[in-house]
């Protein structure tokens, strides 16, 4: 039999089987805490202090407090991932909303929490075909939040595989494209690598594509319309668990030829690129 993974909650490390968290929490009952996602490369967490702060930043959108220092909870993610001795992990980080006396409103005591499981690769066809997403009108309420409340991203993802399409991708009232419910969205349009400016969540790992990026294509920071994305000679998604994705069908239709392109396909291989140099301790 496998043993259980090991996961630290709120002080004590734990067999998964029994981490428990009290009912009156408001992560269970309100949705209210924030979270953030690490994988690890070589089995070293990949921009481990990039998504703390972005916890961090998380929490105080929603005016949950924080009282860990950045360091402390780096530190509670490593002695997890000892814990839990497999070659490649996903990291889920989370700061509840805590106890409510009256089922509601916080009372400042928030817990921390740190789930490691083995990483679960995504089908390889995905990168080597691309995939289909489609499109959902809608904008999360606290863009620049990574929170808990994913019930509009559940409901579309089941939307979404209901039509064969692995993502929905949010269009807000105005007809611009905002993100992904799990990732961010990139566009090739008129030969520029395009993202979102505004209304967003900052993406760790879009930045860092970003980066990459830019000494290699022209770049553009700005918003767009579905009537851009549905033009475009590319597009992909990126998201930490997903990396680089080619994106080839939006909603019934193909984008362009219906297949990966190669700005796209330098993308992906410069993400490897760096990405394997990080595994092996290079970076």
């Amino acid at each position: 039999m496998a043993e259980e993974d090991i996961y630290y909650i709120d002080g004590r490390f734990v067999p998964a089987g029994r981490a428990v968290l009290p009912v009156n929490d408001l992560a269970l009952l309100r949705g209210y805490g924030v979270f953030d996602f690490i994988r690890t490369y070589g089995g070293r967490p990949f921009l481990l202090e990039e998504h703390i702060a972005r916890l961090e930043e998380s929490a105080r959108l929603i005016r949950l407090p924080f009282p860990w220092p950045r360091e402390e909870v780096a530190d509670i993610v490593r002695q997890t991932l000892e814990k839990n001795p497999v070659r490649e992990s996903n990291i889920r980080v989370i700061a509840t909303g805590g106890p409510s006396p009256d089922f509601l409103m916080p009372a400042g005591r928030p817990r921390l929490l740190v789930l490691v499981t083995p990483l679960k690769p995504f089908p390889g066809w995905w990168y080597q075909r691309g995939v289909k997403v489609i499109t959902v009108r809608g904008q999360r309420s606290i863009p620049s939040a990574k929170t808990l409340n994913y019930l509009s991203t559940v409901v579309s993802l089941q939307e979404a595989a209901a039509r064969g399409a692995v993502e929905a991708i949010l269009v807000d009232r105005g007809g611009v494209v905002r993100e992904g419910q799990t990732a961010t969205v990139f566009a090739w349009l008129g030969g520029r690598l395009v993202t979102n400016r505004e209304g967003v969540l900052p993406g760790v790992t879009r930045a860092l594509v970003l980066r990459l990026a830019a000494s290699v294509f022209p770049v553009e920071i700005r918003d767009f319309k579905i009537g851009e994305l549905r033009a475009a000679e590319e597009v992909f998604m990126t998201a930490t668990n997903k990396e680089v994705v080619p994106i080839v069908r939006i909603d019934e239709a193909p984008v362009a030829a219906g297949r990966p392109g190669e700005g796209t396909g330098k993308i992906m291989e410069l993400f490897r690129d760096y990405t394997a140099r990080f595994a092996a301790g290079v970076i």
